[in-house]
């Protein structure tokens, strides 16, 4: 016997001139409810208040930050709008193009064909559409040249610190810190919600009572391999030790260290003589001395396999565009092969050095492209930074929360594409903008 069936005819809204509108399907005490809480406004803290305070506060410390456009990119110069909008060329000596490669023509020429053939974007997440096959060559060439099992590519470096550490760590671990490791490794320990304990910068001993503390606990120790804003190496032998004794996973961020320390730019674990047993897991950028775009964490095939099944920052985003995955991928090569940039480089840092000892200026204890000249106050950075600027040199002026407070400075960054004679000028500029700084008040946003 058929069954009998009903037709439900779906709401449709009407659009004859004058009809009424549905009817709410709010139930009515609900209703009554929120239309009584809209005349009863709730006495909570104003963000657009706040906001404005704390901006007023930043223009007080001179901690105000702005961004510059830059018009044009020639090597090392660069056309930059002013204050006024009128466009002025600088030297720059603020970049992490270690190597000079982010122009290169093989590098500029691997972008344009590759996005000729496969178009401008990654088009979806790695694990659904979006992994390409010079995705997989760049992790290979990558993993090949570190001597490493395996390699994973990330967006930014950013997202592949959080990467890690929410993939691997949870909230009963330890995760033990560098004092200054870098911003993204803090908040990628925030994030997985595991305890963080910072030690004193550089101090192993420090670092083991750490991780003493919790000896029940899973723990990971982190560490930059090459701080960004002091340019000093981590004491990366002796954490591996520490990290050894105590059973605990040591990953390095070398974002500042690869291409530019260690056998064939290996970066600063391999100038440490340290294999993947010894260090599971590092972090290579790839927009810094590889002059391309995102980043690659490499090491044991397990713990690689892991983050690129379970990290989010992985999972939910779309993949880095195979065009710039070919960037990279011809920079690595370049990298691996010229040995001289890196001569060159060297060679620059310590005449940077020298010369600069030579004027008086306050240097930091560092042997990379990264030479932190210290300035003290804010003010006198953004003094500094500015008589540098009026006579044609970029060199940003970094302050807390950056670094710590009473300890500003101008971040000098020397590169393979610059000219010994640009070098020297730089360091005696340095010198006469430390003069200049001693009597004139500087703009308070740079």
């Amino acid at each position: 016997m058929p069954t009998a069936t009903t037709t439900v005819v779906p709401y449709m809204p009407t659009s004859r001139p004058g009809a009424r509108p549905p009817r709410s399907r709010m139930p009515a005490r609900q209703g009554a409810a929120v239309e009584g809480s809209q005349a009863m406004p709730v006495d909570r803290p104003d963000l657009h208040a706040r906001v404005a305070a704390q901006r007023e506060q930043r223009a007080a410390a001179s901690a105000r930050r702005t961004r510059r456009e830059v018009l044009r990119r020639d090597g090392v110069r660069c056309e930059v709008a002013g204050a006024d909008v009128s466009p002025r060329t600088l030297l720059n000596f603020c970049s992490n193009d270690y190597l000079g490669l982010s122009q290169h023509f093989a590098v500029v020429n691997a972008l344009q064909d590759a996005a000729a053939r496969d178009g401008a974007g990654g088009t979806g997440s790695h694990l659904v559409c979006g992994h390409h096959a010079l995705h997989g060559a760049l992790e290979r060439e990558i993993a090949e040249w570190l001597e490493v099992p395996r390699a994973l590519l990330f967006d930014s470096g950013y997202a592949a610190n959080l990467a890690v550490l929410q993939s691997l760590l949870g909230d009963d671990d330890l995760c033990v810190q560098d004092r200054l490791n870098h911003a993204s490794l803090i908040d990628a320990a925030r994030l997985a919600g595991c305890r963080l304990r910072r030690y004193p910068h550089g101090d192993v001993e420090g670092a083991l009572r750490q991780l003493r503390s919790m000896a029940e606990s899973a723990a990971m120790l982190a560490t930059d391999g090459v701080f960004s804003m002091d340019g000093d190496l981590a004491p990366l032998r002796e954490l591996a030790i520490a990290a050894r004794v105590q059973n605990a996973l040591l990953y390095v961020d070398d974002a500042h260290g690869a291409g530019v320390l260690g056998p064939d730019g290996r970066g600063s674990v391999a100038a440490a003589g340290l294999d993947a047993k010894a260090v599971p897991l590092r972090l290579v950028t790839l927009g810094k001395a590889l002059g391309s775009h995102g980043a690659v964490v490499a090491g044991d095939a397990d713990l690689v396999d892991h983050l690129a099944e379970t990290a989010r920052p992985y999972l939910y985003t779309t993949a880095l565009p195979p065009a710039q995955a070919a960037a990279a991928l011809a920079a690595v090569k370049l990298a691996r092969r010229d040995h001289w940039r890196r001569e060159r480089l060297q060679d620059l840092v310590q005449r940077f050095r020298v010369r600069a000892e030579g004027h008086g200026l306050s240097l930091m204890p560092s042997d990379t492209p990264i030479q932190p000249v210290l300035c003290g106050s804010n003010a006198n950075a953004l003094a500094m930074a500015d008589s540098l600027e009026r006579d044609g040199y970029w060199v940003a002026a970094i302050r807390p929360p950056t670094v710590p407070e009473g300890q500003a400075r101008l971040r000098v960054t020397v590169t393979a594409a610059h000219e010994p004679v640009q070098v020297d000028a730089l360091a005696d500029a340095l010198a006469v903008a430390r003069d200049r700084a001693a009597h004139t008040a500087p703009s308070h946003a740079a």
